[in-house]
């Protein structure tokens, strides 16, 4: 029998109210409080709260405080990651954020999603499905990911965009939802 956490990360039905789960979610709302009310100055601390929150950190990473997720540990986070202030990652899924990556102010990342149908809602449940952000990503400020999205390497995502579909790679998307616009450097759509 899988436990609730397993489920959660399998993209099942699963119970959040889990004690596993809740524990999880306390753990990393301890670490953000830290982190959150860490003074500008303090580089090591920063880093040091961000390397126990998160699942990997690789190289250089900038993130501003205030900054808000689920559990931590389902981020992995590229080189040369910034995130600036008041961004919000549900990781209940996988969040994988590439390297070179920029992210505007008050971006959402939402892994976590809920059944559609009123029955299934009723009894607790909920759903996660992976997010995924390639290289060299430009996420304006404002943008909201929903589960289960990619978006290719070296794509814009424009500031207050919603997205709910893949974003492709090289190209500027923008709008809610949002949409291709162009193409960038030569490839096509």
């Amino acid at each position: 029998m899988m436990s609730e956490k397993e489920r959660m990360l399998a993209g099942e039905l699963y119970l959040a109210s889990d004690p596993e789960l809740l524990a999880a979610r306390l753990r990393a709302r301890k670490l953000l409080q830290a982190y959150n009310a860490s003074a500008p100055d303090e580089i090591d601390r920063r880093r040091a709260l961000l390397s126990e929150l998160l699942g990997r950190l690789d190289g250089r990473i900038e993130i501003e405080p205030p900054f808000f997720c689920d559990y931590g540990w389902n981020i992995k986070a590229g080189d040369n990651l910034y995130m600036n202030f008041g961004c919000i990652v549900l990781d209940c899924a996988s969040v994988q954020i590439g390297a070179n990556v920029l992210f505007g102010p008050g971006v959402h990342i939402y892994a976590a999603t809920h059944p559609t149908e009123p029955e299934v809602r009723r009894s607790g449940r909920e759903l996660a499905a992976p997010v995924i952000i390639g290289d060299d990503v430009w996420i304006g400020g404002g943008v909201i990911i929903c589960p289960g999205v990619t978006v290719g390497a070296g794509s814009t995502v424009a500031a207050g965009s919603v997205v709910t579909r893949d974003v492709p790679p090289h190209v500027i998307a923008a709008g809610n939802p949002c949409r291709v616009f162009r193409a960038l450097g030569g490839t096509s759509v």
